[in-house]
């Protein structure tokens, strides 16, 4: 199931991109090239959901009556 997230790609005052992804709070990533940011955009992305994924593992579905 492949997903798609928007994502901002801002350039800060010494010249690296930065990236976040409005959609996974915290999600962040910096690089100097953009080809370098977008892979490093898709590893934060990808290691995001799966700390997500980890920490619903734990939880019980009680029920709503």
């Amino acid at each position: 199931m492949a997903r798609e997230y928007s994502v901002v790609i801002e350039r800060d005052e010494e010249g690296y991109y930065v990236a976040s992804v409005p959609a996974l709070p915290g999600c962040h990533t910096q690089a100097r090239f953009l080809d370098e940011l977008m892979t490093r955009v898709r590893e934060a992305i990808a290691l995001y959901l799966e700390v997500e994924a980890e920490a619903a593992e734990g939880l019980e579905f009680v029920g709503v009556p």
